[in-house]
């Protein structure tokens, strides 16, 4: 890696645990897998019981949807993509009352093949209110969120979504980048089509530990971690670990640049670190697939992977939950009245007009930004579960 001293690159290697970029080097846990529960795993009220979903504002509904089944997921036909008037939705993103808004919406999942476990992804469009068209953004830009995506053969898909005018790469050459020390591209940023980003990853076998190196976990097709730029990692960190309650993987972050960091993302001169906060990750329900086949699921965990770069601190780009290009992350919470408090004490900022309460009163729900990036988090919980 060039510009590194010989220091810092065993420090690199150290380090690279559940790290998507430097993730392919010798991790020393998976960013998803089985994990054994502990005290801190068992959710109480006012707590986070896990990671479960992401959404995107898309502007064509239907050109999303044809790229993500590109990309593996699959569409629910249970959750029907057709315009309609939602109260509920107006005032998730404060916009109750407004005249002549609809919305439609796709839900849309990929199988983790390491637990057999639904990571969901919603994608929304809305007509009949102003949206700026954020698609426009680089990887590295304070408060742009991505995930990373493991599939079985990366140069396959990568030609695939190529031959059919899908690919959007945002890497050196479009081409996918190979790690230190070897040949095979294995990893690259691409964009949807409103310019949110994908860390498209190759699995890989697991290795075994041999001389000083550690062994290096397998990584298994399906959605790998959920990452945000952040300004101050430490604010983010307070956030995102001391009230949301992710656990920090290392604590030992260092500055990291040369051209394997920012050929992934097609940048030049990036100074970059990387803090991962692994969560439990709270799956809706056991898939058809694990019922049948009498399998239970697994207790895995996924990090929220925070990117600082030291050399692009600039003001956020003021944006709304409604314009095209924004996403947002889905957290299940154990007394969503009482976390909410600990979240505005903290310094989020809400969103939605108050706690809505889905249709049925199985679900509520609020939006709030955190108080770093401003990034957007949708909190929920399951009122019904408590009461039983």
């Amino acid at each position: 890696m060039r510009g590194m001293t010989q220091s810092s690159r065993r420090r690199t290697v150290r380090l690279a645990c559940a790290l998507s970029l430097a993730g392919l080097l010798a991790p020393l846990i998976p960013a998803l897998g089985q994990s054994p529960s502990t005290p801190e795993d068992v959710p109480r009220e006012g707590t986070t019981v896990g990671i479960t979903f992401v959404g995107r504002m898309v502007s064509d509904l239907d050109r999303s949807v044809a790229f993500y089944e590109a990309l593996g997921f699959v569409r629910d036909p249970a959750a029907k993509p057709v315009w309609r008037k939602d109260p509920v939705v107006e005032r998730l993103y404060d916009l109750h009352g407004a005249r002549d808004i609809a919305t439609r919406m796709a839900k849309m999942y990929m199988v983790n093949q390491d637990s057999g476990e639904r990571f969901v992804l919603y994608l929304r469009e809305l007509k009949g209110l102003e949206r700026r068209n954020l698609a426009n953004h680089t990887a590295w830009d304070p408060g742009v969120t991505h995930f990373g995506l493991v599939v079985p053969d990366a140069q396959k898909l990568w030609s695939e979504l190529r031959a059919r005018g899908l690919l959007h790469a945002r890497s050196w050459g479009g081409k996918l980048v190979a790690p230190p020390g070897q040949t095979k591209g294995m990893l690259a940023y691409i964009t949807d089509p409103d310019g949110m980003d994908i860390e498209l990853i190759d699995q890989r076998p697991a290795v075994p530990a041999q001389d000083s190196r550690p062994a290096r976990p397998a990584l298994l097709p399906g959605v790998n971690h959920v990452g945000v730029v952040v300004l101050d990692s430490d604010r983010a960190r307070a956030f995102y670990g001391d009230l949301l309650g992710g656990h920090l993987v290392t604590t030992h972050a260092p500055w990291l640049k040369g051209d394997f960091y920012d050929s992934a993302v097609g940048a030049h001169g990036n100074i970059l670190r990387f803090y991962n906060e692994s969560f439990p990750f709270a799956a809706e329900s056991p898939t058809p697939e694990m019922l049948a086949s009498g399998r239970k699921p697994t207790r895995s965990r996924m990090n929220v992977e925070l990117v600082e770069f030291q050399n692009r601190k600039r003001p956020v780009e003021a944006r709304s939950i409604t314009d095209i290009g924004v996403g947002y992350v889905g957290f299940e919470v154990r007394g969503l009245d009482a976390f909410l408090e600990r979240a505005k004490a903290a310094g989020a900022i809400v969103v939605s007009d108050g706690i809505l309460t889905m249709r049925g009163g199985a679900t509520r729900e609020v939006m709030i930004r955190d108080p770093d990036v401003g990034a957007f988090i949708e909190l929920f919980d399951h009122p019904r579960k408590l009461a039983h």
